[in-house]
């Protein structure tokens, strides 16, 4: 039987066509003793397909908390005790948060709104931030505003939003025990029209939501199907009030291994660090991952919890001589 990182280097590093559902689960089960393989492996695929260039971006909530929706891991959903209340950012305080991300020399700037999709209310708004932040400052603007229509997503093309985020979380197999009050099916739906629209599209997901590692590989190979310019990898970080609080953080080196893993599953994408990972990694593992696959990364904080200082961040990508990728417009 042929080595599974034999197979990955001729299929990945040398054709460039993302691993299968099999062969991405025996790579998750590789044992700790090939854990470094299995990183240099895909660091690796990771120069040869996408170059030593790591985008960098900052995120921002113009409405924070209240969500209708029952995402279990969300301590911004209104159904659970979590202690993160419904609050609308102004117009001047987004435009800083643009400005204060574009000086750290990140290339994005995405706008996320708790929602399970946008209102004429918040389509106004973000029609007005979108606005105010390309006269202020040279920066792309993204956004993450729940599921949309056809016609919300031709609006926020013609509005100039660069690319939108909209995650699946997890493998549709386990989809109905992260979130009832919407499906799989309707995610997938919005990503579709996205990419239709000509805006690049960010789908990622969160690792350590109780799936098994067959579904983690599913996930993975779904996301290669739906082919988005940025997978955001996010690690739970369990938040108190929600459904998901108790459960256990992502050990270190399966985080590294999914890692990996997806960077194997997806060579020629953007695999960016989101959320959980200082918790699930902290400093040596953020530096292993970047040796790992990871070629983008949120910088400051993230929606509810706290990140890493920009500065460290950006001291790691000098230590490293990973240049920061260069702005440029698509749109």
């Amino acid at each position: 039987m042929t080595d599974i990182l034999t197979i990955a280097r001729a299929r990945v590093l040398d054709e460039g066509r993302g691993l299968d559902r099999e062969q991405a689960l025996e790579c998750l089960r590789l044992p700790g003793e090939r854990l470094g393989e299995l990183l240099a492996l895909a660091h690796e695929v990771r120069m040869k397909w996408c170059g030593p260039e790591v985008e960098v971006e900052g995120i921002v909530s113009v409405k924070t908390g209240g969500c209708p929706e029952d995402c279990h891991f969300c301590s911004q959903s209104g159904r659970f005790s979590s202690p993160v209340r419904a609050v609308w950012l102004d117009l001047d305080e987004l435009v800083r948060a643009a400005e204060e991300t574009a000086a750290t020399g990140a290339t994005e700037f995405c706008i996320v709104a708790a929602v399970r999709g946008p209102d004429r209310r918040l389509m106004d708004q973000v029609r007005q931030g979108v606005e105010a932040i390309h006269r202020a400052v040279d920066i792309n603007v993204a956004c993450s505003l729940g599921m949309l229509t056809q016609e919300q997503v031709d609006e926020l093309a013609a509005m100039g939003v660069h690319r939108y985020n909209h995650n699946l979380e997890t493998a549709r197999s386990h989809f109905g025990e992260v979130v009832t009050t919407h499906t799989w099916q309707e995610r997938w739906d919005t990503c579709l029209m996205v990419r239709a629209a000509g805006m690049e599209l960010c789908c990622g997901g969160i690792v350590g939501m109780g799936e098994t590692l067959e579904q983690r590989a599913e996930f993975a190979v779904q996301l290669g199907e739906l082919e988005p310019d940025e997978v955001p990898l996010n690690f739970l970080n369990p938040r108190p009030g929600t459904p998901f609080a108790g459960h256990p953080v992502v050990e270190g080196a399966d985080a590294l291994r999914t890692i990996a893993t997806f960077r194997l599953a997806l060579p020629r994408t953007i695999l960016r660090y989101a959320g959980g990972r200082e918790i699930t990694l902290g400093d040596l593992g953020t530096r292993e991952g970047m040796l790992g696959g990871i070629n983008a990364i949120i910088v400051g904080n993230y929606l509810t919890t706290l990140g890493r200082p920009p500065a460290r961040d950006l001291e790691l990508l000098d230590e490293l001589r990973m240049p920061i990728k260069a702005l440029s417009r698509t749109l």
